[in-house]
């Protein structure tokens, strides 16, 4: 089957359940196509072990998508650049300390204590995992993803100073979080006799990676932003930053700088100082209905690509207890982590009520963490860290995403 076949069907099977989901489900479009296509899946492998039809071949096929380089490779990038399009980056300025603190600190904290927890429990319930591995989920499970949670909570009535935190960690943590993933990625290997790695070496590697993925998105953000002033044709315009994407992201990966930190800060360079300086209002208009569209198809193809993993996942004996037990482990490092900063920065500024609150229940985990998992190296942890990350997402996506709204209105009520 070629890639085209594959892609095919992702995306008949994506509209397909998009369809059934606005008609009959209406739930956010991306939580609802998830729960469909988990559901889809459930079905194939309950009719697969009754004997009623033979899905091997549907199973090799998904087993031959590589759904780690997908994402972090294909599809981080143009997500990523979508979402920080649509940014203003003077209400990322007011807040920056904040979403600094959240995307970076937060992410260490949250780290850490998940990958302590992970150890203890797994140990507990005897399934054996080395500390590096356990930290190795910790640096996979805590970056957010905001899918559908901006529109809710806007209709709860979450102040807009809220939701542009939660939006912009959720832009910055990403990148943050695969850098950690990797520097641990790192040492783990050099744990395993494949040469060792200094603090020295591991500092190096952050601050390239980090400070040069800021740098590389500011240059290229700014060389599009020229060529765009240049002209005034709006299909060349939108050529231009979907070559900004594609282009962009591998050159940042070749570099070993962060591809999913320069994505970030070239859409908020084109989609503030572009948006004002260099496009028309027709541009404008075009330039939009295309991110927005490209954004909602790629969340689409995602989030049935989740949903059908159910179908290759491997659980075994305690995987799906370590999964239940992983579910409070994030939701209290969670809260931990966005307490920290957040009572930190309260002797300098005031913040919503419940604003901890809210943060950590909206702190939703998806894609990037699946990827990462399935990008381990293969062995029984990575079995278990990917079994287990699974668990958390779909608790993630499905039970919080579907309450965060209420549980917002009730908070604010």
């Amino acid at each position: 089957m070629t890639t085209f076949d594959v892609l095919a069907i992702l995306i008949t099977l994506a509209a397909t359940l998009g369809w059934v989901n606005h008609r009959f489900l209406r739930l956010p479009a991306t939580i609802g196509l998830m729960v469909l296509s988990m559901v889809f899946s459930l079905a194939l492998v309950a009719m697969g072990k009754a004997g009623v039809a033979d899905f091997h071949s549907l199973i090799e096929v998904l087993e031959g998508v590589d759904f780690g380089e997908t994402l972090l490779k294909g599809m981080l990038g143009a997500l990523l650049f979508a979402g920080a399009l649509h940014i203003n980056i003077n209400d990322l300025r007011d807040n920056r300390w904040v979403i600094t603190l959240l995307a970076s600190a937060g992410v260490v904290v949250s780290t850490f204590l998940v990958g302590t927890g992970a150890w203890v429990l797994f140990d507990w319930i005897g399934l054996e995992i080395s500390f590096i591995f356990a930290l190795l989920f910790g640096a996979l499970i805590s970056p957010t993803d905001p899918i559908a949670v901006g529109a809710i909570l806007r209709k709860a009535g979450v102040p807009d100073s809220l939701l542009v935190k939660i939006t912009g960690e959720s832009l910055f943590n990403d990148g943050v979080g695969v850098v950690l993933f990797l520097v641990i990625l790192e040492l783990a290997g050099a744990g395993h006799g494949h040469g060792g790695v200094t603090p020295t070496e591991v500092l190096n590697l952050l601050g390239v990676e980090i400070v040069g993925g800021f740098a590389f998105g500011g240059i290229l953000g700014w060389i599009v932003y020229r060529m765009l002033k240049a002209v005034d044709a709006y299909q060349v315009e939108i050529l231009l930053t979907l070559a900004l994407v594609t282009g962009g992201y591998a050159l940042a990966q070749a570099l070993h700088v962060s591809g999913p930190l320069a994505m970030v800060v070239a859409g908020l360079l084109i989609g503030n100082r572009g948006r004002a300086l260099a496009m028309s209002e027709k541009t404008i208009r075009h330039l939009d209905s295309f991110w927005e569209l490209s954004d909602e198809f790629l969340n689409s193809v995602l989030f049935v690509m989740i949903g059908m993993e159910v179908l290759i996942l491997d659980f075994g004996p305690g995987f799906l207890r370590a999964g239940l037990l992983a579910i409070p482990l994030v939701l209290v490092a969670r809260f931990i982590s966005v307490s920290l900063p957040i009572q930190v920065l309260r002797r300098i500024r005031a913040f919503s009520p419940h604003a901890i609150k809210i943060l950590t229940w909206s702190g939703l985990r998806g894609g990037i963490s699946v990827a990462l998992a399935l990008s381990l190296p293969p062995g029984i942890e990575r079995d278990l860290l990917v079994a287990v990350t699974y668990i958390v997402v779909t608790f993630s996506i499905v039970v919080q995403g579907l309450t965060v709204g209420a549980v917002a209105r009730r908070l604010r009520a």
